[in-house]
């Protein structure tokens, strides 16, 4: 089971992302589309089929792009090295058991107040789902973060588990899908990674950090004890 550690994970992701979310990317991809429409819209590549909204169109590099290779413009930005194909085609390149490759899921696991939610938030794309049981909790109570009330949690339980079938089969046009948890029991995670074909980003904080932190957020000053005990809990159940 391979568990990416943060900085690999935000070095890799981070390189990728700046890259396609780059000028000189953009315009490379208006571009070949410009160059390659037909009357109606781009075809498709693959299929043959076309695609009217080029927003939906996929600029899929054949030789695959990696942080090693992305600064190579003979590779990035060659026309000869990239097709422009629908998203129907894009999920049967990167298809992983029956599964879209493309569409990476990844486990950010950790103790209490160890940065997953931080982490997610500055590295997510505006295209990928997050699943988090607190954000599911204020979704459907409109109530303060750390309000929770037990008699609802078999209503979350559904929404999560639902959310976690369409991840599986690849289900919609997300990017990526980020599930946040502690999950500090080793065979349950890795299980639910191997389901999910997701990677797993490990947290690491000491309990004392936990601590430090929990006295430094005025958001939880009323749940102090509490998390205390969600802290010791999860250091108690930790196996690595």
């Amino acid at each position: 089971m391979k568990v990416e550690r943060i900085g690999d994970r935000m070095a890799k992701y981070a390189v990728l992302q700046n890259f396609y979310a780059s000028k000189a990317w953009r315009s490379f991809r208006a571009r070949l589309i410009a160059e390659r429409s037909l009357d109606g819209g781009c075809k498709c590549e693959r299929c043959g089929k076309i695609i009217a909204d080029s927003k939906k169109i996929i600029g899929h590099h054949k030789i695959e792009l990696t942080p090693e290779n992305v600064s190579d413009h003979n590779i990035s930005l060659n026309p000869d090295n990239v097709e422009l194909i629908c998203h129907s085609c894009h999920n049967k390149e990167h298809d992983r058991f029956g599964n879209y490759r493309e569409k990476k899921v990844y486990i950010v696991y950790g103790c209490p107040l160890s940065g997953k939610t931080t982490y997610v938030k500055q590295y997510k794309g505006r295209a990928d789902i997050v699943i988090d049981i607190d954000q599911l909790y204020k979704a459907i109570t409109f109530l303060d973060d750390y309000d929770k009330p037990d008699r609802l949690l078999s209503n979350v339980k559904r929404i999560y588990n639902d959310l976690l079938d369409q991840i599986k089969v690849r289900y919609g046009q997300w990017q990526n899908a980020w599930i946040i948890g502690g999950f500090p029991d080793k065979y349950q995670r890795e299980r639910l990674a191997d389901e999910l074909g997701a990677e797993l980003v490990f947290m690491e904080c000491s309990k004392e950090e936990a601590y430090a932190r929990l006295e430094m957020d005025e958001k939880r000053i009323l749940f102090k004890e509490e998390y205390k005990r969600y802290i010791d809990d999860w250091f108690r159940k930790y196996t690595e």
